[in-house]
């Protein structure tokens, strides 16, 4: 029920993924009779690997985290994390109230052992690949401890997904020098140093679109300026593009030469390609589409879930920690 369009975007992207992955079932999980009404819209129907669970109450995104756990115990968000709870599935997708959806999702599932708190993370493209960066928003403050984590928590899952046995780890840091930083990122990076995680040293911003290292560690508060930044300078391209294409006679010729070029630069650029962030940490996998997402981005997010699910993340994080701290399992 979730994002900018809700039903019109997840519910096509439901019935487009179930008929891609023929070992994917899914719970549609929102206001029954419109989901309904949707899925007939589609021409399709409640059934078989496609179920729709009513929920009474729908988050919003104005809706402060702290409001939503005390008086929306019915919304669609709680009833798919608290299905997760129950074991009747493997994973949850939203496209709502990102802080609402880490608050659910950290009150019901809560944190692995070894994880004070959960992290968001995501891929983002680079000239050579792309690279997984948390946290992306969920704390804007962290210990160098709880930043060890995510480094541990980024390199599993790029691991897992990737199929890289040493993913390569980076801190986001203001130089790459040993003396650049603050007290946190230079504790972290001495943890970093001391495990047997392939710690690289330190990235600065412009690094991150590179593609030279398959994790980039920060807090919630430089990631999401660094994420939003990013969105931000493309659109900006993108429209600088355009203006400059239809400024004159000549420029709309040139255009018509340059499509195929830029067409296949605004692909690399498409943010619908990588959307699916994680909330990394957690004893489920919980995953959060982008609110603007369309039916393709949705898609991409659900596929993401499934992936993870496949790969058993959550699992592989635990050992992880268990291996590098002495935690239980």
């Amino acid at each position: 029920m979730g994002g900018d369009f809700g039903p019109r975007v997840t519910v096509p992207a439901a019935l487009a993924a179930i008929r891609k992955h023929p070992d994917l079932a899914l719970i549609l999980v929102g206001d029954g009779d419109l989901l309904r009404r949707t899925l007939a819209t589609q021409g399709a129907a409640e059934g078989g690997r496609l179920i729709v669970r009513h929920a009474s109450q729908q988050v919003e995104m104005h809706d402060l985290p702290s409001q939503v756990l005390r008086k929306k115990k019915d919304s669609s968000m709680r009833v798919a994390i608290d299905l997760i709870k129950e074991g009747l599935v493997q994973a949850a997708v939203s496209a709502g109230n990102t802080g609402a959806l880490m608050a659910i999702a950290s009150f019901v599932l809560k944190t692995l052992p070894g994880i004070d708190r959960p992290a968001i993370c995501t891929a983002l493209p680079g000239v050579h690949g792309h690279t997984h960066v948390l946290d992306l928003g969920a704390n804007v403050d962290s210990s160098s401890e709880e930043l060890f984590q995510f480094a541990v928590m980024g390199s599993v899952l790029t691991s897992a997904v990737e199929n890289k046995e040493r993913p390569s780890i980076a801190l986001l840091n203001i130089g790459e020098e040993e003396t650049k930083g603050n007290d946190r990122v230079k504790q972290t990076a001495a943890l970093l140093d001391a495990s047997p995680l392939n710690y690289v040293g330190y990235v600065e911003g412009d690094d991150i679109f590179e593609g030279k290292v398959d994790v980039i560690v920060c807090d919630g508060f430089l990631g999401n300026v660094a994420l939003k930044t990013a969105e931000g300078v493309a659109r900006a391209l993108m429209q600088f593009a355009r203006e400059e294409f239809t400024r004159s006679p000549f420029t709309r010729m040139a255009a018509l030469f340059s499509r195929p070029v830029l067409r296949a630069i605004k692909k690399r650029l498409d943010p619908r390609e990588y959307n699916g962030a994680s909330l990394l940490g957690l004893r489920g996998i919980v995953i959060k589409s982008h609110g603007s997402a369309d039916v393709l981005s949705f898609l991409r997010a659900i596929e993401e879930a499934r992936l993870e699910v496949e790969k058993n993340v959550p699992e592989l994080i635990s050992r992880q920690l268990s291996a590098y701290l002495g935690t239980p399992q």
